[in-house]
Parts: C-alpha cells; sequence; structure tokens
C-alpha cells in the first residue's frame, strides 16, 4: 500500500515533531550544542508563533463579526452570552478551589530547600524586577478600569497588538450587533464581505498548518534547551528542588484535562468521554507548543467544528471570548503558586485571605493577555493581594515555561468543553 503524508493525522503530525523536538533537545544539552540550537532551530518556531499570532486577530473580526451576524436576534446573542460568561466564570472558580485544595494536601513548600532560596532570587532578580513595575501599573488602576480597557478608543491600535483581545473582541461583538439591528438588504454587501474574509481566512489556517510538525519541532527543542543550558547536572539539582511544586501543578491540571473536562462534556454537552479527548488533542498539542490561547485559536475552533460538531456560529462566538477571559489552567497554577511561596516564606494565611485568593486569581485571569508568560504578571498581583512576599516569584521563574505550556492546554481545553455545552444549549435558542 502506497504511503501517503497527506492522510496522516494531525495530530499525528504534531506528535511526531513534538517527539522528535524532545529528543533534539535533550542530545543539544548533552552534547553542548544549546547555542546551536538558539541560533538554527529555535527561530523556525519563533516563525511559526508569528505565523499563528498574524492570523489570531483576524480570526477573531471576522468569525466573531460573522458568528454574532448570523444570529437571527439579539435574544440569540444575550441567552447565549449570559450562558457562556457564566460557564467561564464557573469553571475558573472550581480551577483555583482545586489548586488552594491540592497546595494545602502535598504542601509543596515544605520540600523546598531553605539554602535554594537565596539563589533563585538572585538569578532571577531581574525578571521578578521587570514584572513587579508591569504589575504596579494594573494595581494603580481604579476598581473599574478593567471595564474602561474593554472599550478601544482605537481599533487601528488595538488591532495591532495581541495583548489587545478584549477590545477586538468588544468591537467585533458591536459591529455585529449593529448589522443584526440593520435591516438586511443594508448589509447584504458586508455579510458578503465578511463570508468571503472567512473562507480566506481558514484557508490561512490550513496553509500555516502544513508548517505545524516542523514549528513545533523546533519550539519544544527550544525550549528544553533553553531551560538546561549546556549543564544538565546543574538543572537537574534545580528541578529536583522545585519537584513537589511542578507535581502538584501538574496534577491539578491533569484532573482539569482528564477528569473534570470530560465529565462535564458527557454530562452536558452528551459528547462521550474518549471522543472528547481525541477531538481536542491536536488544541492541546498546539497550545503547550505555543504557549498561547490566542496562537492556538485557529486550531481549537477547527477542532472543535470538524471532530464535536459544534456550529460554527457557536465556536465564532464562544472561542474568541474563552481565548481571553477563561484561564482555567493559568488560574490552577496561581493558586498552586500561591500558596507554595507562602510555605516557603512560612506566611500563614487565614480564611479571609484564601479567599481574596480565589476572586483576585479569577478576576486575574479575566484580564491575563492570551500570550506567553502573561500569567507571570497576574500573579504578582494575586501575591501582592494577601501580603505574600513577591520576591517569592524567583523561586518558580526556573520551572514556569514548561508549565505555562502545559496550563495553555488545559486553558483550551476548557474554551472547547464550553463551546460543546453552549453548542448542546443552542439547539434550543432561536437564532
Amino acid at each position: 500500500m502506497k504511503f501517503s503524508y497527506k492522510k496522516i493525522p494531525l495530530s499525528v503530525k504534531i506528535l511526531t515533531g513534538m517527539g522528535l523536538g524532545i529528543i533534539f533537545g535533550l542530545l543539544a544539552v548533552q552534547f553542548g550544542l544549546s547555542k546551536f540550537t538558539s541560533d538554527w532551530i529555535s527561530p523556525f518556531g519563533e516563525i511559526f508563533v508569528r505565523l499563528l499570532k498574524l492570523i489570531a486577530i483576524p480570526l477573531i473580526l471576522v468569525s466573531l463579526i460573522k458568528g454574532v451576524s448570523d444570529l437571527r436576534s439579539t435574544a440569540g446573542l444575550s441567552t447565549m452570552g449570559i450562558k457562556t460568561i457564566l460557564f467561564y466564570i464557573s469553571t475558573t472558580i472550581i480551577a483555583v478551589c482545586l489548586g488552594i485544595s491540592l497546595a494545602y494536601i502535598v504542601r509543596p513548600g515544605n520540600f523546598f530547600p531553605k539554602e535554594q532560596q537565596q539563589t533563585l532570587c538572585e538569578k532571577y532578580s531581574e525578571n521578578v524586577e521587570s514584572s513587579q513595575v508591569e504589575a504596579e501599573i494594573v494595581t494603580k488602576k481604579g476598581p473599574l478600569s478593567f471595564l474602561v480597557d474593554i472599550v478601544p478608543d482605537n481599533i487601528v491600535l488595538a488591532s495591532s497588538q495581541n495583548t489587545m483581545m478584549l477590545q477586538i473582541i468588544f468591537f467585533s461583538i458591536l459591529v455585529g450587533i449593529t448589522i443584526l439591528l440593520l435591516p438586511r438588504k443594508k448589509t447584504k454587501s458586508f455579510r458578503k464581505f465578511i463570508d468571503s474574509s472567512n473562507y480566506i481566512v481558514l484557508k490561512i489556517i490550513e496553509i500555516v498548518m502544513l508548517y505545524a510538525p516542523i514549528g513545533v519541532f523546533a519550539l519544544i527543542a527550544s525550549v528544553i534547551s533553553d531551560i538546561a543550558g549546556d549543564d544538565p547536572s546543574g538543572s537537574l539539582s534545580l528541578f529536583k528542588a522545585l519537584g513537589m511544586y511542578v507535581l502538584t501543578v501538574t496534577l491539578g491540571l491533569f484532573i482539569l484535562l482528564l477528569l473534570f473536562y470530560p465529565i462535564l462534556a458527557k454530562l452536558l454537552g452528551k459528547v462521550k468521554y474518549t471522543k472528547f479527548i481525541k477531538a481536542v488533542l491536536p488544541a492541546q498539542i498546539m497550545g503547550f507548543s505555543t504557549s498561547s490561547s490566542a496562537a492556538t485559536l485557529p486550531i481549537t475552533k477547527k477542532c472543535v467544528e470538524d471532530n464535536l460538531n459544534v456550529n460554527p456560529k457557536v465556536s465564532s462566538f464562544v472561542l474568541p471570548i474563552g481565548a481571553t477571559v477563561n484561564m482555567d489552567g493559568t488560574s490552577l497554577y496561581q493558586a498552586v503558586a500561591a500558596i507554595f511561596i507562602a510555605q516557603v516564606f512560612a506566611v500563614d494565611l487565614n480564611f479571609i485571605e484564601i479567599l481574596t485568593i480565589i476572586i483576585t486569581a479569577t478576576l486575574a485571569s479575566i484580564g491575563s493577555a492570551a500570550v506567553p508568560g502573561a500569567g507571570m504578571i497576574m500573579l504578582l498581583i494575586v501575591l501582592s493581594s494577601v501580603n505574600i512576599p513577591v520576591e517569592g516569584l524567583a523561586l518558580i521563574f526556573a520551572v514556569d515555561r514548561p508549565l505555562d505550556m502545559l496550563r495553555t492546554s488545559v486553558n483550551i481545553t476548557g474554551d472547547s468543553v464550553i463551546s460543546v455545552i453552549i453548542n448542546k444549549a443552542h439547539s434550543k435558542i432561536k437564532t
């Protein structure tokens, strides 16, 4: 039988690229090829991330405008919108509570050697100071600054930066609602333009995905090389010291991935456990590789529509919002990290302070940009809210990138399961 590369499933191609990337990264560390990897392999991963980011904003603009304008009335929009937001907030709160519970059960801070604290603080002091400055800018704003930041004063400027996804979503929904309110004959030409633009964007996604295995290979190889450098033994001791923290976060994330979300999809979305797991696997792998919910959005949309039969009208509305608002993995990580740092510095937290962490982590996840590393900045706000030493952030910088990759996979899985649930309810909504 003749071999055909085109017939190989996307998930298999990406997994192969990921596996080869791990092998190459480990060999690069072993043979001192970290600089070679950084100079000659890493750029191909950066190109792939840029391609995904390039298409993210056009996808949100076109798909969200189309999704809203295809509804037959604003009543359908309000019903879908309220349900979407409520589900997103509910899963985020559950994720935060799960993270806090695991942190108190495992108590990872008790396993951290005291002598390692000073070493890590010195090594990552510049990173901490940089994140702290950005966090202070956020904390100085008023309590309603989040609402203000949603409304763009310049849509062209907002469209030029991937960190302003909420503003793009606001504008897209506004345009979609306006189209609904106008007579259909007056918007006929614009609707055709949006439809054509949607076809073009989807085709671009297909083209970009041809490059995915190479991009994933380069990303994974460079991440491993960056973490270990040319001294595997030195990095090994550091990872051992942080092992229990990593284990706690990973355990929580896998509970969400393998238990909470599939069960939720089964109970509320009427999708079988195994079907859901297989359906979102390509998006999970892509999220793991890019560490960006926004960059993974095109693949997430494709997975839920093709593999889970989610109505494009639903996915075009639910997923772009989820890429910015729904950060369950990030919220769980922030909860575990806050408790871990508090345990390392022997800070006892009372019930009110724990409740503050739940509220702050939930709100921080809503305002967090869907790009790599954004969760670290928002974590500083969580730490400051309960007076946990922000210097403790240096303790987890060393292992943040791989955890960031894993929690992004959780984030996009959460978006997917909510789209399935809303799609099930959508069949009863008049649109």
